[in-house]
């Protein structure tokens, strides 16, 4: 038992462990990565893949209410429950599956089942995993260090009175079948994903928000299509005041203020809280690192090199509570591992330009700069527009829902972000990212190739509007030019 010494302790397996283990192995056979609850990653096991599983019939029965529309008419669309949550927890299984056989095929000489706490900058004491597992030595010394711990849904204690039917976006995906009403509190990307979802596949759904917030959108115009949007398909009240809640036998009551000040109350099976998730840091010990640490217990580090301080500790993924998506914690990872490796010699990184997407129905997504952090900024920027409404693609699928808003810089003309709600955004997200990061001008953008006819002619007329708003062309010819020749 004793103390075990290496050169490089990795604290969580998750996706930024893993990409440090895998950058750090380069370099040196004296690692240790420690684990102490089940391997699997947050995207797989609980986080963007699951989701998507339980997103993916919703939206294949939600296209069924359009057949009429195109002259279309079928009875089908009938909900099993048990059989969709039993293809969700399979594909969900095989997902993590994916992540064990990796973490299988590492030295397994390196892994280590066990929660570790900091004695001291450089000394971990290890406890018994939450399996059950006792770790083989009972105290690690290592000459750098690198945290990873991912993190953990956030439940406010205003919720708590639910007792047992309280649940996270962790529960829903074990769930043996689909219940009748649940109650969402959180209107961001895991509420109005999941929220809809449910909505769509036949449960009683209110989503509840704070301060009129929705799907993280930040520039006020897009913001208000999408809460008529969301709100035009299901219950919402997201500026909800004076909640509270009760337990009533198997039921949950809500009351509340609704966003027009009527007092109502509601009665669900369940209460989904998904309020945002909380780095998983609390109980590491980090005061005992003497590194500065924020409000929220975080320490103090530089995106660029992921390095705590000018210290040999380096923190990736969502426990950084920096960028908490899989790209984002990869590169953290590879990031943060690298360093680690060539310490105390460190090296920044340019990292990519920010996209986030939220797969809700229409999509939400920004790409670059968003509209909040340029006013914070005080970025000179102009903005162009575009509304799906009428776009020619978008209308002929009838998902002629939506706004999409872009942002160029005054002056040099360069396109700086986009905030979005429409059909397939996804796609024009990554296009916007890719112009961002490769620093063109919407000039350039705009000599890019436009197919006719598809949805991103909706995003070449809103380029147009921006290069006007900018001084730099003309006013844009009829929006119908999107529908027909000589575009």
């Amino acid at each position: 038992m004793g103390m075990h010494e290496v050169d490089i302790a990795i604290i969580g397996a998750g996706t930024a462990g893993m990409g440090a283990y895998r950058e750090v192995r380069k370099q040196t056979d004296r690692i240790a990565l420690i684990e102490g609850g089940p391997f699997g990653t947050t995207c797989a096991r609980v986080g963007c893949m699951p989701s998507k599983l339980l997103i993916a019939p919703a939206e294949a029965r939600h296209h069924l209410s359009a057949l009429p529309a195109f002259g279309i008419h079928s009875d089908a669309g009938k909900v099993d429950g048990r059989a969709v949550m039993k293809r969700v927890r399979e594909e969900r299984d095989r997902f993590v599956g994916f992540v064990k056989d990796a973490v299988d095929d590492f030295d397994q000489k390196h892994v280590v089942r066990a929660h570790a706490v900091f004695e001291d900058p450089h000394t971990l004491r290890l406890s018994a995993a939450s399996d059950g597992t006792k770790p083989p030595f009972e105290r690690l010394r290592a000459g750098r260090i690198v945290i990873a711990t991912g993190s953990r849904p956030r439940i406010p204690e205003s919720l708590r009175a639910a007792g047992d039917r309280l649940v996270v976006n962790d529960d829903v995906f074990d769930w043996q079948d689909l219940p009748d009403s649940v109650a969402v509190f959180g209107a961001g990307v895991i509420g109005v994903e999941l929220g809809q979802a449910l909505h769509r596949l036949g449960v009683r759904v209110r989503l509840f928000g704070r301060g009129g917030s929705i799907a993280g959108l930040s520039d006020p115009a897009v913001r208000d299509v999408a809460k008529k949007i969301i709100g035009a398909e299901m219950p919402t009240s997201l500026d909800a005041r004076d909640v509270r809640v009760e337990r009533d036998g198997d039921v949950v009551i809500v009351y509340f203020t609704d966003d027009d000040a009527s007092a109502r109350s509601e009665r669900f099976d369940y209460l989904l809280a998904a309020t945002g998730r909380v780095p998983n840091v609390d109980k590491l010990g980090l005061a005992n690192t003497g590194l500065e640490l924020d409000a929220r217990g975080v320490p103090m580090f530089d995106p660029q090199s992921m390095q705590a301080g000018s210290s040999h500790i380096f923190i990736a993924g969502d426990a950084s509570n920096d960028m908490p998506v899989l790209h984002e914690a990869a590169d953290e990872g590879h990031l943060a591992g690298k360093n680690a490796a060539s310490f105390p010699m460190v090296y920044k990184h340019t990292r990519r330009t920010e996209l986030g997407i939220v797969f809700c129905d229409p999509q939400a997504a920004f790409a670059g700069q968003r509209h909040a952090q340029l006013i914070k900024d005080g970025v000179d920027f102009a903005t162009g527009e575009v509304s799906f409404e009428d776009q020619g693609r978008s209308r002929v699928m009838l998902v002629n829902q939506g706004l999409l808003r872009v942002y160029g810089e005054n002056g040099s003309g360069l396109l700086l972000g986009a905030e979005m709600i429409g059909p397939d955004n996804e796609h024009l997200a990554h296009l916007l990212a890719w112009a961002i990061q490769l620093r063109m001008t919407v000039t350039q953008v705009l000599h890019m190739p436009f197919y006719h006819p598809v949805i991103e002619e909706g995003l070449r007329t809103a380029l147009r509007m921006l290069l006007e708003d900018l001084g730099m062309g003309p006013h844009p010819p009829l929006h119908c030019i999107d529908c027909g020749p000589g575009a």
